[in-house]
């Protein structure tokens, strides 16, 4: 009762966690590992979650407070989801916070990146060069056509999402 107003999370905090996972579950089909060539690995499944994080966060970008409060809620899901990952693989307490800082400082320069490569579309070759360096970690290998194409299309698919549903913590995400 009186209580249930304090303990209830605020509705950003639940949508963010909800937009969280709906990005880790897409970051997880397999055929941006099997199709793509993304790497299955820790490298790899960090690039595509982050990559579905930052695709809510500028989609949330500019729209108000509440987007903006609900954004921060994805990025702090975000952020508990790889402080949980490494203490389910066994790094020790102690590493866990210098990991997460590297980790955070990888995560900004890719936003930094992503935005300078998303900035000159429809023409794509900075975006290839941006998925080829992260997703693809310079190997070399993997269908980067394919994953820009999928960029693209997420970008637009989210574009025409209402707002309001994404406040709710609903997001479609373009079928692979």
């Amino acid at each position: 009762m009186f209580l249930d107003r304090w303990l209830k999370p605020r509705p950003a905090k639940a949508a963010g966690a909800k937009l969280y996972a709906s990005a880790v579950a897409q970051a997880r089909s397999a055929a941006f590992y099997r199709d793509f060539g993304v790497r299955d690995s820790m490298e790899g499944r960090f690039e595509l979650f982050s990559l579905h994080v930052i695709f809510l966060i500028e989609r949330l970008k500019g729209q108000g407070d509440a987007a903006a409060e609900t954004s921060q809620a994805v990025f702090d899901s975000y952020v508990k989801g790889l402080d949980d990952a490494f203490r389910e693989i066994g790094v020790a307490d102690t590493a866990v916070g210098k990991k997460m800082k590297k980790l955070a400082g990888a995560f900004y320069g890719r936003l930094k990146a992503y935005d300078e490569a998303v900035a000159s579309l429809p023409e794509d070759a900075a975006t290839r060069d941006f998925l080829a360096r992260t997703a693809f970690e310079e190997r070399g290998e993997g269908d980067v056509a394919a994953l820009t194409s999928y960029l693209i299309k997420t970008r637009a698919a989210l574009a025409d999402l209402p707002l309001d549903a994404l406040l709710q913590g609903d997001v479609t995400w373009p079928t692979l």
